[in-house]
């Protein structure tokens, strides 16, 4: 019979079987607690990594998306201080040139006035030419040419769609409205720059809408960079459900097999001797 041969022990075998088991199903344990990960590589679970895996890259893509959409929000941002500071200084200009359309301001207190509303076209022409940011800038460069104005785009997710914002001539709208000295002196031409159909109102009201259109751009962008970083998160809750480890129940499994392996070595031992017991018959 089979269990008294030397040559096959069965108790040694089914003891080194279940002891490879318990190892291997140890190794896998202390695996799992070693890196936190339930499926640590392809070989843990091939699909859930694969999925895993995707998921991770759309984590990283989105990130990068964020990043190029903080770069957009600080243009933006500069961009709407500048335009802001514009409006404010033209406000400031309209009622110069309200006295500069009465026609009873002269001598020394007109070329005053003057003055005055030239500096503040100065001022008007700083803005726009300090409204870059990190070497950009949608308004344009009034002591160059206008240049090319179009839409200033940005990748806004991980698929690598893009939102474009529209650029605004500053270099043209600093030009309607950087009067001469001799338009300023004739009150009745003043009087037709700031009726409702003048140029200085007309542009007056274009730095409204683009103040609207930039300030829309700049709401667009921060509402999609908290969209992106709430899908980041999301994505990332979904990808610990799949792939974490339960470190609280390996952490039990683990001592379980620790045991187990100690009295599975100690079975092997037991069977690796019972041939032993043979001798016993040739005395």
């Amino acid at each position: 019979m089979s269990q008294f041969s030397i040559n096959t022990n069965i108790s040694a075998q089914i003891a080194l079987q279940s002891l490879s088991t318990t190892s291997s199903s140890l190794a896998a344990t202390q695996k799992q607690i070693s890196t936190g990960y339930r499926v640590a590589d392809a070989t843990d679970d091939g699909a859930a990594y694969a999925v895993a895996q995707r998921v991770r890259s759309d984590v990283g893509a989105l990130t990068s998306a964020n990043q190029q959409l903080g770069n957009m929000q600080g243009l933006l941002s500069t961009t709407v201080t500048a335009l802001t500071n514009v409006s404010n200084t033209m406000n400031s200009a309209r009622a110069v040139l309200v006295k500069l359309a009465d026609s009873s301001v002269t001598g020394t207190t007109r070329t005053q006035y003057v003055q005055q509303y030239q500096s503040m076209m100065a001022n008007i022409k700083t803005f726009v030419q300090d409204a870059g940011y990190n070497g950009k800038t949608l308004i344009g460069n009034i002591t160059g040419s206008t240049g090319s104005f179009g839409k200033v785009a940005t990748v806004r997710n991980e698929l690598g769609a893009t939102y474009g914002v529209g650029t605004f001539s500053g270099s043209s709208f600093f030009a309607s409205v950087n009067f001469t000295s001799t338009q300023l002196n004739g009150a009745s031409t003043v009087q037709g720059l700031i009726t409702s159909t003048g140029t200085f109102l007309n542009k007056l009201n274009t730095l409204g809408t683009e103040l609207n259109t930039y300030g829309s751009a700049t709401n667009y962008v921060n509402n999609q960079i908290t969209y992106n970083s709430d899908k980041i998160d999301a994505l990332n809750s979904g990808l610990g459900s799949l792939i974490d480890a339960n470190l609280a129940q390996e952490s039990a499994l683990l001592q379980s097999l620790q045991v187990k392996q100690q009295l599975g070595t100690q079975a092997l031992s037991i069977a690796n001797s019972a041939p032993s017991s043979l001798l016993s018959l040739f005395k």
